[in-house]
């Protein structure tokens, strides 16, 4: 190492080692931002809603105030464009036909019909159930093997698939978009899902997961009336042909199987065990009447730039990305309709805020430039994320190219409800990044840990995967825990009672100083990859090397 790399190594270390940090302190500032834009006052910050566009507001005055450059066409604002869609529910609904037999589908309880359909009116069109409905040529592994799907509706489990086939592999065809091209190749016209039996299902209802970009199946929510979001952009959709999509719910499982052979409960319990699935036609047809409303919403992205130092380095980019939005109000639980999102994703965007401000207030001018990005929509599929990663923009809203970003380093519902002892580190062993954040969370006396729960596809399942599919390496983050801790016990009751609920508010117990230590790794994170004067890369062995440019 030559004496000036020591120097510098010496004084970036010297910033949160020797400096004293009032950590209570800087979780209360974390928590004020928390406070703003979990209040209800903004409903919950749906996309396209005057919540929404509070909270879009009060994060780009933030940006201001710290003194970043503006990086949106208007100011900090980066404008995406939607086009809605709402089932008009009296118009519309679902039956299965066996010969001459015809059965309504009780809405919600049996089946929840989706507005991602591209094809109004009714279609009647037989049914197949796929398995998994995964095609992986690296694993030799075909769930439409032998199959006829043309002009046919796939029922399949929205899980990650047989255990044999290795999880990053998995977590990529499972996506949304993936899954739905796979079947669509093969010829189907619509898509039936089963969620996945080994992924809580915290409310009933919401959009059909499967035919959104990354897939975040059986996350529930919101109701079904509020109204599906696609982007303007044609060419930034992944879900064209889908003519009819389907959630199906515990109590018509058995319906679709009737006559077939099998049954609801073979099949859940084969999937909960991630074994293969054999796939079959049915003997049930679907008929599903469609009537929706159309419209069209504008949301921003709201992105802010701190310039780089170094001239060989400042026109390449550290992305620090979170999602703005939430559900907005949805059904009522315990007479609670707000979905307030204070962890999903408010806290987030706080830490976004708090990075920012330790580097503003540290005085550190990194030698490669930082976009701070709070995306929209990412509730509706990660839209948008999607339409940033595809029309990046630096200072005054000048659009770069894809290839001048490195890395992203992306924010979704940490979880900071205990001490951070351990921090889990979704990518950790994918890229050359792993090796950084493992610096940066000694530096703070915090070791970093796998996924721990592999079969939620959670790399897959955020924003972060918008720019992995541009090529980028990236990193998502949760606070870690030992199984059988009490802390693992407090995470899965938060995912079971609080994950989006109403509960998700600002009187949830948070630990607001464990998040201020995050927020201090994430910071040493960001300015080490930004300082080193190699890019990041993918490591050799890793599935997701394929999409660098």
């Amino acid at each position: 190492m030559t004496i000036r790399k020591s120097i510098t190594a010496l004084s970036l270390s010297a910033i949160s080692l020797f400096a004293a940090v009032d950590y209570a302190a800087e979780g209360k500032l974390w928590w004020s931002h928390i406070q703003f834009l979990a209040d209800d006052k903004l409903e919950g910050r749906a996309a396209g809603t005057e919540g929404y566009r509070k909270a879009a507001a009060y994060v780009a005055g933030q940006f201001e105030r710290l003194g970043l450059k503006p990086g949106g066409v208007s100011g900090y604002e980066q404008p995406v464009k939607f086009e809605t869609r709402a089932l008009v529910e009296a118009e519309s609904g679902l039956a299965l036909v066996q010969g001459d037999r015809v059965e309504a589908l009780v809405p919600g309880q049996e089946a929840t019909l989706s507005a991602r359909g591209d094809k109004a009116g009714e279609i009647t069109a037989p049914t197949v159930f796929v398995g998994y409905g995964l095609k992986i040529p690296e694993a030799n592994y075909d769930d439409l093997a032998g199959l006829d799907l043309k002009g046919k509706i796939a029922v399949y489990v929205n899980a990650p698939g047989p255990a044999q086939v290795s999880g990053n592999v998995k977590s990529h065809y499972s996506s949304g978009g993936e899954r739905w091209a796979t079947l669509k190749r093969a010829g189907a016209i619509g898509i039936a899902t089963i969620a996945n039996p080994r992924v809580p299902i915290p409310t009933p209802g919401g959009d059909t997961p499967a035919a959104g970009r990354g897939g975040r199946g059986g996350r529930g929510g919101a109701p079904a009336a509020q109204p599906s979001f696609v982007l303007a952009a044609p060419d930034l959709r992944e879900t064209g042909g889908l003519q009819v999509a389907v959630t199906i719910a515990r109590g018509g499982g058995e319906k679709f199987f009737a006559g077939s052979g099998h049954t609801y409960d073979e099949i859940l319990k084969a999937a909960a065990a991630n074994e293969p699935l054999k796939g079959f036609n049915l003997s049930v047809q679907l008929r599903a009447k469609s009537a929706f409303t159309s419209g069209s919403v504008e949301a921003p992205n709201v992105v802010a730039v701190l310039p780089g130092s170094d001239p060989k380095l400042k026109d390449e980019y550290v992305v620090f990305s979170c999602h703005l939005d939430h559900l907005g109000i949805g059904r009522p639980v315990n007479g609670d309709a707000l979905y307030n999102g204070a962890m999903d994703n408010a806290s987030g965007v706080a830490s976004v805020l708090e990075v920012a401000r330790l580097f503003h207030d540290s005085g550190v001018k990194p030698k490669r430039s930082l976009i701070f990005v709070t995306v929209t929509a990412e509730e509706k599929g990660e839209l948008g994320s999607w339409y940033f990663s595809a029309h990046p923009t630096g200072i005054g809203g000048k659009e770069i190219s894809p290839k001048q970003i490195v890395a992203d380093i992306n924010l979704d519902m940490f979880l900071p409800l205990y001490k951070l002892k351990v921090l889990e580190v979704q990518g950790l062993a994918e890229s050359s990044l792993g090796d950084v954040v493992r610096l940066a969370a000694k530096e703070e006396g915090v070791d970093v840990q796998t996924d721990r729960e592999p079969e939620q596809n959670r790399f897959i399942r955020s924003d972060q995967y918008s720019f992995i599919k541009r090529g980028i390496p990236a990193l998502a983050f949760k606070f870690g825990y030992e199984f059988g801790s009490p802390e693992e016990k407090t995470r899965l009751e938060w995912v079971k009672n609080i994950y989006h609920k109403p509960a998700d508010d600002l009187n949830q117990p948070v630990d607001a100083e464990s998040a201020a230590k995050f927020d201090r790794i994430i910071f040493g994170l960001m300015r080490r990859v930004a300082d080193d004067p190699a890019r990041p890369h993918w490591n050799d062995d890793s599935f997701f090397k394929r999409f660098a440019k």
